[in-house]
C-alpha cells in the first residue's frame, strides 16, 4: 500500500434495527492531512438509504470507508452458505443479490424477509429458545454456530466475534450484516468491496471493520474495548496519534466506535500487510471476504 493512497477514513457504525432512522448508526470522518475525526451529524440520526446515498453519491475523493459489519457468511466450512440447499448462492456478490430480491418488499433497507423466509430461516438462531436446525453443523464442535475464516483470526488475535448467524443478543452483527449486504449490493459499480473486489489503485473502496480492533490498536485492554467516556476515547486517540476531541464526561459507544475507527484507519491503511493477509485466498475473497485488520 503506497503512503497517501488515501485522502480520507470513513468509519461507519452501522446498525440492522427495524425502523427507518437509527441512533445506532454513527459516521466519523477523517482527513489523511491530520486532525481529530470528526462526527458526520444528520441532527436527527441517520438511515440506512441516506448512508447508502452518501457512498454511492458523495464520498470525498480517495476514501477507504470501515464499515462494522460482516459482509459475507460463512461458507469455506460447508463450501456453501446454505448447505444442502439446491439455490444457495455461489460467492458474495450472488448472496447479496439473493437478500435484496427476496428482502425487496422490506422498507428501509431491512432483512426481515430473509431471517423468516422458509427455507433460510432454518439456517439462523433466532431467540435462545429458536434455533435453527441448520445453525450448526452436524459435527460441529461448538454451539455458538459458523465461523468465517476472518472470524477465526480475528479470535486468535483475542477478539471475540459472533457468528454472522446469530441474531440474538447484544454483540450479534447478524441483522446488521444482512441489510448491509442489501446496501452492499446497490453499490455495484459504484464503489469496490476489498477483497470481494480487487484493490483499485485510485479511488474509494469499502472494507469490513470490527470495531474492537481498532479500539485494541488504540491501546483498550482485553475484554474491554468499547470506549464510552470521552477520556477514554481521547486516550485511544493519543495512543493512535491522533489529536483530542472536544469533549468530556461520558459519550454513547456508537459513536466512540465511529471515531476511533477513522482514526486506526487512517493510522494503519498504508501497512501492506494488512491487504495481504496469510488466510486471505482467491477463493475467501470471493465467497466469504476479510475483516480489515484481522492478521
Amino acid at each position: 500500500m503506497t503512503p497517501g493512497r488515501f485522502r480520507h477514513f470513513l468509519a461507519i457504525d452501522w446498525s440492522g434495527a427495524r425502523g427507518e432512522r437509527h441512533k445506532g448508526i454513527a459516521l466519523a470522518l477523517a482527513d489523511a492531512r491530520g486532525g481529530p475525526p470528526v462526527l458526520v451529524d444528520p441532527g436527527s440520526g441517520f438511515s440506512r438509504e441516506e448512508v447508502l446515498s452518501i457512498l454511492r453519491d458523495a464520498l470525498p475523493q480517495d476514501t477507504l470507508v470501515g464499515m462494522d459489519l460482516g459482509i459475507s457468511l460463512p461458507f469455506a466450512d460447508a463450501g456453501a452458505f446454505f448447505p444442502d440447499w439446491e439455490h444457495s448462492p455461489a460467492d458474495a456478490r450472488a448472496l447479496w443479490a439473493l437478500i435484496d430480491h427476496v428482502c425487496a418488499d422490506d422498507p428501509h433497507l431491512e432483512a426481515t424477509s430473509f431471517v423468516r423466509h422458509p427455507v433460510l430461516s432454518r439456517y439462523f438462531r433466532h431467540s435462545k429458545e429458536h434455533v435453527g436446525e441448520r445453525f450448526h453443523l452436524p459435527d460441529a464442535a461448538t454451539r455458538e454456530g459458523r465461523f468465517r475464516r476472518a472470524e477465526q483470526a480475528q479470535r486468535e488475535q483475542g477478539v471475540r466475534p459472533v457468528s454472522n448467524f446469530n441474531l440474538v443478543g447484544a454483540a450479534q452483527v447478524g441483522k446488521s450484516s444482512l441489510t448491509g449486504m442489501r446496501m452492499l449490493h446497490r453499490l455495484k459499480g459504484h464503489v469496490p468491496v476489498w477483497p470481494v473486489d480487487p484493490l483499485p489503485r485510485q479511488g474509494s473502496v469499502i472494507v469490513e471493520m470490527y470495531t474492537s480492533i481498532a479500539a485494541r490498536g488504540g491501546g483498550a485492554r482485553k475484554g474491554k474495548t468499547k470506549l464510552r467516556s470521552y477520556e477514554e476515547l481521547n486516550a485511544a486517540l493519543e495512543h493512535l496519534d491522533t489529536p483530542s476531541v472536544r469533549g468530556s464526561g461520558p459519550i454513547d459507544d456508537h459513536s466512540s466506535d465511529a471515531l476511533v475507527t477513522a482514526a486506526w484507519l487512517r493510522h494503519v491503511a498504508h501497512d501492506p500487510a494488512l491487504w495481504r493477509p496469510v488466510g486471505l485466498t482467491p477463493e475467501i475473497a470471493r465467497t466469504e471476504g476479510w475483516t480489515f485488520g484481522a492478521a
